[in-house]
């Protein structure tokens, strides 16, 4: 077979999308995640730190895009947030799951093992 070297670039650019593809599928669960793993109302930044600390990475720099996130699962009815006032700057929203959220959580968590024990299992080559 005649294999031909792809440019760096290429490679690069393509790990980047392919990044972009999965963060987008992943970023709402780790999300539910963080805040279902505390009964504490969270704000944004706090949010933002867990998942670089727990995470080993692979979520953080991404501040910016939770903000949507956390609107979309609120408008679900996944979450709650209060407004507060802070002493050290402009008012936070806090974000806290509902009961509603933890429910789904549980299906996420579920659907999400089984798809990637399903693809650790192919790229192991522990298909037929």
């Amino acid at each position: 077979m005649n294999e031909t070297l792809v440019p760096d670039d290429v490679v690069e650019s393509q790990l980047r999308k392919f990044q972009k593809e999965l963060s987008a599928g992943t970023v709402s669960l780790a999300l539910m995640g963080v805040l279902g793993a505390t009964d504490a109302p969270m704000y944004g930044y706090q949010i933002a730190k867990s998942l670089e600390r727990h995470g080993d990475g692979v979520l953080s720099g991404k501040q910016s895009a939770l903000y949507p996130v956390l609107r979309n699962l609120e408008a679900a009815g996944l979450l709650e947030s209060q407004i507060e006032p802070s002493i050290s700057g402009p008012p936070r929203r806090y974000y806290q799951i509902t009961a509603s959220g933890r429910t789904t959580l549980q299906t996420w968590t579920t659907a999400w093992c089984a798809t990637r024990d399903s693809v650790d299992s192919v790229l192991r080559g522990e298909h037929p």
